[in-house]
């Protein structure tokens, strides 16, 4: 039998997926409301993994925000002196998404080839993630993979678009909480396990709670099992990895003091204080009144009126009230992805061990189960499912319109004459020209990049903002790059330097 292409293997492991699991397709005949969720679950979590690739790629998300910086670092061909080694811990995305790139726009000659590639890497992440998970959870009924559809679907699309390293951090939990779980015993069981959690642990400082988070859950198996040692074992080492690393690579001295106001306002609770947090509570109040309402008259179907309601409600609203756009926003958002991901993920590995029958007994919990799967419940939480989802995609919507623009605004200053010679330099332009609803997509401390970038890397003007206080890139390395050969024209980053070297 000829060996399989990459391509072939997907599509077979696909068709087998669907047969083993036909029972919880929404049209199979012997489904029940738990079954339902559940395909709806995966659904929408896998098209989301998908679609994170396709809409990021085809508007440039790469380029927001920090990742203006990113794909600029990229295409000089600079990653790791420009920025990387002053974040060693986390080392697992420059390996993953950002170095590939590099070695690839070098390979090709094209500074964009260097961007789309990193584009990809990683968006890509939740659904090679997702794919991961699958093949590694051999719970009953997926679990753990269901789980991991439901976390890529209700969180991922509150930092899409922003290029934090918890994004890839997330991918990585649920396939590591599977292998932590069901990985074989023995050395090379053992040997995976320690790879992904220290993978995990250096995509960012709190993928240490999501590592530590996976550990916990195998306690549940109890504290003799040898899946339990062994993630110990793991962790323990993974730890001293990751001191090691920070030690040996520790930031300059410009960054110490800024990673250190970063990291007290992390877990900010202003982080929620913005408009789709009130709009998720104000959708979902509104459609648990109403069904609660609708239930006694239309039973079966008060999920699907509710719903209807509650999405004529919004309509209104994004044609008639809304102004506001998920933008900046988004990079906050990671906040929630360390704080829910290991719930998710615990409650993941509870009911993935319950099913298997190795779970501790937890009083009332089987009534509570049952009345869960209840096709009432079901039906609640399918419709409050897609109203969340139905949020998400406008909201994604907006900000990838208004981003294009905003994007058209920039290039249109970067490839035109006007000129701000106060900001110090005759080739520098302000981003103040930017129309100020426009200007709301803007990131201060990487206009610059994204004007070269946008500019196809010949740029007229250096696009700056005369607000920023916060300067990736010494003299003393821009310089360096300057004199170096890059895919980049010469000219392009002499513009660079010579703004880094007015303020570093």
């Amino acid at each position: 039998m000829p060996a399989l292409s990459s391509s072939n293997f997907w599509i077979v492991r696909t068709v087998t997926a669907v047969r083993e699991n036909a029972a919880v397709l929404p049209w199979s005949a012997a489904r029940s409301g738990a079954d339902v969720v559940r395909a709806l679950v995966v659904i929408i979590g896998l098209c989301w993994s998908v679609a994170f690739v396709v809409v990021a790629l085809e508007y440039d998300l790469q380029l927001y925000g920090d990742g203006a910086m990113f794909s600029y670092a990229v295409a000089a061909q600079d990653v790791w002196a420009f920025h990387w080694h002053n974040i060693s811990g986390r080392l697992t995305v420059f390996l993953l998404s950002l170095w590939p790139a590099e070695l690839f726009a070098s390979a090709t000659g094209n500074p964009w080839d260097g961007v789309v590639a990193y584009g990809f890497l990683f968006y890509v992440a939740p659904l090679l993630g997702l794919l991961a998970t699958f093949s590694a959870d051999r719970s009953r009924n997926r679990i753990i993979f269901t789980y991991a559809c439901f976390s890529t679907a209700l969180l991922c699309p509150l930092v899409f678009g922003f290029p934090t390293e918890m994004w890839m951090a997330h991918a990585l939990f649920w396939p590591t909480l599977a292998a932590a779980h069901y990985v074989r015993r023995g050395l090379a069981g053992t040997a995976l396990v320690f790879l992904m959690l220290l993978a995990l642990a250096l995509t960012h400082e709190g993928a240490l709670v999501l590592a530590l988070t996976i550990v916990a859950t195998t306690t549940l198996r109890g504290t003799r099992d040898a899946l339990f040692r062994r993630a110990a074992g793991a962790m323990v080492a993974v730890l001293m990895v990751w001191v090691e690393v920070k030690v040996l690579l520790p930031p300059g001295n410009y960054f110490a003091g800024v990673f250190v106001k970063a990291a007290l306002h992390f877990f900010d609770p202003e982080t929620f204080e913005v408009n789709i947090v009130f709009l998720l509570a104000a959708s979902l109040a509104g459609y648990g009144a109403a069904f609660a309402i609708l239930s006694r008259f239309v039973p079966g179907k008060a999920h699907l009126w509710a719903a209807a309601i509650v999405t004529v409600i919004l309509a209104i609203y994004w044609f008639g009230f809304d102004q506001a756009i998920l933008a900046d926003h988004r990079y906050y958002m990671r906040t929630l992805l360390v704080i829910a991901t290991p719930a998710f993920g615990v409650l993941a590995a509870f009911y993935a061990l319950r099913a298997d029958g190795l779970a501790p007994r937890v009083p009332s919990l089987p009534r509570a189960m049952i009345a869960l799967t209840k096709g009432i419940t079901a039906e609640a939480f399918a419709g409050a499912f897609m109203i969340v989802t139905l949020v998400y995609a406008v909201e994604t919507g907006q900000f990838v319109s208004a981003w294009t623009d905003y994007k058209s605004a920039v290039k249109a200053l970067a490839i035109g004459n006007a000129a701000d010679p106060s900001l110090g330099d005759p080739h520098f332009v302000s981003s103040d020209r930017i129309d100020t609803d426009l200007n709301r997509l803007s990131w201060f401390s990487t206009t610059q990049y994204l004007s070269v970038i946008v500019g196809n890397f010949a740029p007229n003007r250096l696009v700056v903002d005369p607000a920023n206080t916060y300067f990736w890139l010494s003299c003393e390395t821009a310089t360096a790059n300057s004199k170096g050969d890059r895919t980049i024209p010469a000219a392009s980053r002499e513009l660079v330097r010579t703004y880094s070297c007015l303020h570093r």
